[in-house]
């Protein structure tokens, strides 16, 4: 979110707002997927992950319009591959509940 501020005047309320709505409808849909019942947390991670699918396609569409730097693209992209992998380890840990990590 500290992107935003960077975005040139022009693209700040467009693409620059969309991505900011889009980080807080991810941080609000995470919070919710962790305190919903198990039956529906795969349905909830699932949408997680499109979202930050969508959030890597906007800020792709930014970079490409020189509205952000390759220093500031790559910071963000680096975390939300990271957010996506560990979106992606928690919706396989929900689908085989016998796999853990830990050896007892």
């Amino acid at each position: 979110m500290s992107i935003v501020p960077h975005i040139q005047k022009g693209a700040r309320y467009t693409i620059g707002t969309r991505i900011e709505n889009k980080f807080l409808d991810l941080l609000e849909l995470g919070y919710v997927a962790y305190f919903t019942s198990r039956m529906h947390k795969t349905e909830k991670i699932n949408e997680c992950i499109f979202l930050t699918d969508i959030l890597k396609f906007f800020i792709s569409i930014a970079w490409e319009g020189k509205l952000l730097s390759h220093t500031q693209f790559e910071e963000v992209v680096l975390k939300l591959d990271e957010i996506g992998k560990m979106l992606g380890g928690w919706r396989n840990g929900l689908n085989n509940p016998e796999k853990k990590n830990r050896t007892l």
